[in-house]
């Protein structure tokens, strides 16, 4: 049982991330850009509120950017389909999504430009030469801007449109980590809205997760800026054990403490009332 208090951006800087890619669907490639993504964006102090996979079909990706963008999220970031095979259809589905044109850009021109000539000298592709193919990674939807990608050769891409940013990552994961972490994070950053954020974790005994549900539930809706979770452990010997896990948000260190030590105070005297007790776990 113990309480830390760290910066958060949780409800202030909304993410939604659209993974591309039939070969996610069908099961052949376990999507773990996403979870990357996540584990990246909480620890910078956003918030995923929404993921999805979808085909490499621009309809499906057309509509899921436009609903997305309906929501008023802060940003989405799409992973896959910016390479240059026929079914790389991602930045065609934006820019329908969007109802810009896709133009070649002049810097994810030379960007290519650069990367081929360094592949061809190394003997990993016969010619330097822009076929249409690579072209095909230049034509940026009008008013991005590429992002270097210093792995692969397809620039990510970013632009926005209203409130919200939109960024495109390859689906290679290394192109993806070096992009997001070298070029996209720094972005991120200057977006994030910091609150402060303690936690609290109560372990309790003698009382089922179904039982105190309820109180819990009167909790949530008394405090602005709380969750509250519970998390039922093992039956021994006849009696229950549950976690019960605080979080709460402030834009102050000191009314974000308080509200969780309240929190706490609040949920010992309901489970004493209710007959059960709160142990502590040996780390």
């Amino acid at each position: 049982m113990g309480m830390w208090v760290r910066y958060s951006g949780f409800n202030q800087t909304l993410f939604e991330l659209i993974t591309i890619g039939y070969e996610i669907l069908d099961g052949r490639i376990l999507n773990t850009n996403s979870k990357w993504l996540a584990e990246k964006i909480t620890s910078m102090g956003g918030r995923v509120v929404r993921m999805v996979t979808i085909g490499d079909s621009i309809k499906d990706i057309s509509s899921s950017i436009r609903e997305a963008v309906k929501r008023n999220v802060d940003w989405i970031i799409t992973s896959g389909g910016l390479g240059p095979t026929y079914d790389d259809v991602t930045l065609e589905g934006v820019a329908k999504a969007l109802n810009r044109k896709l133009v070649l850009n002049k810097k994810a021109y030379e960007m290519l430009k650069e990367r081929y000539k360094m592949l061809a000298e190394q003997g990993v592709v016969e010619s330097s030469e822009l076929t249409p193919s690579r072209l095909k990674m230049a034509m940026l939807p009008k008013g991005a801007r590429p992002l270097r990608n210093r792995v692969g050769s397809a620039p990510g891409v970013l632009l926005k449109q209203g409130r919200t940013w939109i960024a495109c990552l390859p689906g290679v994961p290394a192109e993806l980590y070096s992009i997001f972490e070298e070029e996209l994070q720094p972005l991120i950053l200057k977006t994030i809205k910091k609150v402060y954020k303690a936690d609290i974790t109560l372990h309790v005994r003698r009382i089922a997760e179904s039982s105190i549900a309820p109180r819990i539930v009167q909790i949530v809706k008394r405090f602005d800026g709380v969750y509250i979770k519970t998390h039922p452990k093992t039956i021994e010997d006849g009696i229950s054990k549950i976690e019960i896990q605080i979080s709460a948000m402030a834009n102050r260190e000191d009314v974000v403490k308080k509200k969780a030590g309240e929190i706490e105070k609040i949920i010992k005297e309901i489970v004493i009332e209710m007959g059960g007790e709160i142990y502590t776990v040996e780390s």
